[in-house]
């Protein structure tokens, strides 16, 4: 198994490299009879594709989508959705002094671990680059949801020492792409820049924290013992670059809580059951409760940096790597479209799978 293929009814296969001619994927299991927005699809992909912002990489890709199956006259066929992203801005020799060093942080050594040998171009499979894949066919799950009335919206609510502590209710999160940092509230989305400008400056990198929610998700949904909803979320926010905590609800608060004040109490809203609090991030027992569906996912910084580090080589020697190529000093503003769309691709699995639950 090669660890390219995501879902269990709504799946996706990704395949490609980031120096290679084209990444692309095949989303299987989208019903047929979907009206897809492949305009929409675009939109999602300019959200995330590299060269749009000052505060990241400089590499120019259109990141323009091919979908090369499965949809006919605008309307998914319920068959595979083939489609392709041609890369058209790799600069191969960028990464010509890594063929026998590796990168600190990077994935350079424990790839060539696990199978002998590795693309040094741009790290290749294990490559950022890979995650427009991702976010193409989320544009497709997201559409899938609307039909269900289930909205997913991401916001960066953190970098390095800068943290958004407004909740989220109080946002505006239909202006969160209204500025390159992609954080709803403009003090602060100001404040992020200036220290992600600073950073960069000095050659150095910054982390940072990305929130999201999930709308409208109906009660139900998440599979035990082994397929619960948050794990696989979880699942899903661990398999992107730097990500290295994900947290539900309260979170690593609740550690700290007891009890008799961390259950959410059950209340009356409007004809239905809800919570009070939600501290549980809108899942219980790993199954979703009607709530919204809250979460946190951290980030570390960026491990390419724009000045000397020592390492080692293939033969073990200390070597001093320079750093040099097209990196974003960043990654979190760029990773919002890429969290959302890991989202919207467990709901819609889920969304299929609870369809098949019960009569």
């Amino acid at each position: 198994m090669s660890g390219s293929t995501f879902g269990t009814i709504f799946k996706l296969t990704s395949f490609g490299e980031s120096h290679g001619p084209a990444i692309g994927g095949v989303v299987e299991g989208c019903p047929a009879g979907l009206k897809l927005d492949t305009m929409a699809v675009q939109e999602e992909l300019d959200r995330r594709r590299p060269g749009t912002t000052p505060l990241g990489t400089p590499r120019q890709e259109s990141d323009t989508v091919e979908i090369l199956s499965g949809v006919f006259g605008g309307t998914t066929l319920g068959t595979p959705i083939g489609f392709i992203i041609r890369n058209k801005d790799a600069r191969s020799g960028d990464y010509d002094h890594l063929k026998d060093a590796f990168r600190p942080g990077h994935a350079d050594r424990t790839w060539e671990a696990k199978f002998g040998l590795r693309d040094h171009r741009g790290g290749g499979r294990a490559s950022a680059r890979e995650t427009a894949v991702r976010v193409a066919a989320g544009a497709i799950a997201r559409q899938l949801l609307a039909t269900a009335g289930v909205a997913v919206h991401g916001w960066v609510s953190q970098v390095g020492t800068e943290r958004l502590t407004v909740p989220y209710q109080n946002l505006r999160l239909d202006q969160v792409y209204g500025n390159d940092v992609r954080c709803p509230d403009r003090d602060m989305a100001e404040r992020m820049a200036a220290l992600i400008a600073q950073v960069r400056a000095e050659g150095d990198t910054l982390g940072g924290r990305i929130s999201c929610v999930a709308q409208g998700v109906p009660a139900g949904l998440g599979e035990p013992v082994f397929d619960k909803l948050h794990a696989d979320l979880g699942k899903a926010m661990f398999s992107i670059n730097a990500v290295k905590g994900v947290e539900f609800g309260s979170g690593f608060d609740a550690a700290a809580m007891r009890g008799s004040a961390h259950n959410d109490a059950f209340v009356e809203r409007g004809g239905a059951i809800g919570t009070a609090t939600n501290r549980s991030g809108g899942v219980q027992g790993g199954i979703s409760n009607g709530e919204d569906i809250l979460f946190d996912v951290a980030f570390k910084p960026v491990s390419t940096l724009m000045r000397p580090q020592t390492t080692l080589d293939r033969e073990g020697r200390e070597v001093v790597l320079e750093g040099k190529g097209r990196h974003d000093p960043c990654v979190v503003p760029r990773a919002v479209p890429i969290v959302e769309a890991m989202c919207c691709l467990v709901l819609a699995d889920h969304l299929l799978r609870q369809r098949a639950a019960r009569l």
